[in-house]
């Protein structure tokens, strides 16, 4: 593509598996996106009657969808594809606990939720001269919040405040194993991404979960 445009189907090669250009060079990559598919459907079905969580359950399965054309097509429109639903999870659900924790109103909580932008700019780059972090610089911030909620709703919402610690940690593991992928190459050719895939999809069915039981105690 020429001029300074993005080239939407430049080749994306940033994982251990990944040793070719074909669709199935990261078998075990695409395949662990089932997870976030199977977590999805099972707290869509114990969402009912609570539309937001019905939201985060279908944006849940959109994530596993778009993580599988990542790993599969590993051009920049799939990177797109993968990290934009991550965010839209994200922010909807930092919308849906400052309704439900902190009993916002609707727009007082979208104000807040925006918030995440400039929160997001100022941490990445704090997170992003890390040794060895790498690009799960973007992602790290994310726990961090969980953490900052966490302990901001332990006297208000204790055992919401519980579940959302496990949350934090849970999504530290993940990203542990996000961020060791490139150091195992030579000893562990498949790397350690598919366990960012099967960790993250526990997490972000458990940060459903958290949700659901917040409302359904209220």
């Amino acid at each position: 593509m020429g001029g300074d445009g993005i080239d939407w189907f430049a080749r994306v090669d940033g994982y251990c598996e990944r040793i070719g250009p074909e669709y199935w060079a990261e078998p075990v990559n695409a395949v662990t996106n089932l997870a976030f598919v199977i977590a999805a459907v099972a707290m869509w079905r114990l969402s009912a009657g609570v539309p937001v969580a019905r939201v985060l359950s279908a944006i849940l399965g959109v994530i596993g969808i778009g993580s599988w054309l990542f790993h599969t097509h590993a051009t920049v429109w799939a990177g797109v594809a993968d990290v934009v639903p991550i965010l839209a999870f994200v922010l909807v659900y930092i919308y849906a606990i400052n309704r439900a924790a902190w009993r916002m109103g609707r727009w007082m909580a979208v104000a807040a939720t925006a918030l995440f932008v400039p929160y997001g700019a100022l941490t990445v780059p704090v997170f992003a001269a890390v040794p060895g972090l790498g690009g799960s610089a973007a992602y790290a911030p994310v726990p961090l919040l969980i953490a900052i909620y966490a302990l901001l709703l332990r006297r208000r919402e204790p055992r919401l405040a519980g579940g959302l610690g496990l949350g934090a940690g849970l999504l530290v593991v993940s990203l542990a194993f996000r961020t060791l992928d490139p150091a195992v190459c030579t000893v562990f050719p498949t790397g350690t991404h598919f366990m960012w895939h099967l960790a993250n999809a526990a997490m972000l069915g458990w940060m459903i979960f958290v949700y659901l039981r917040l409302r359904r105690q209220s």
